[in-house]
């Protein structure tokens, strides 16, 4: 059986979020991902401490560009560590 969709959280759709990632996206730290992007990858602005460990939701020190790679291989030494086994 096919996984379900992922679905957004309504954080993510927010006027809040949307902003500041329109204005994070003026950043350089946006074109430095830009270049490490794989030709047609997606960059994804993404939380430092996440959301869920008590990171500041808006807080633009709390974000930064990752491409879509950068951003699975965060996810997974996160999913390691909350286990206990990184």
């Amino acid at each position: 059986m096919a996984a379900a969709p992922k679905r957004v959280e309504p954080f993510y759709r927010s006027k809040g979020w949307l902003a500041l990632r329109r204005a994070r996206m003026l950043d350089a730290d946006y074109f430095a991902a830009k270049e490490r992007a794989k030709e047609g990858e997606r960059l994804i602005l993404d939380h430092v401490v996440e959301r869920k460990d008590g990171g500041a939701p808006l807080d633009p020190a709390n974000t930064q560009w990752l491409t879509f790679s950068e951003r699975q291989a965060k996810t997974e030494r996160e999913k390691r560590r909350r286990s206990g086994l990184a």
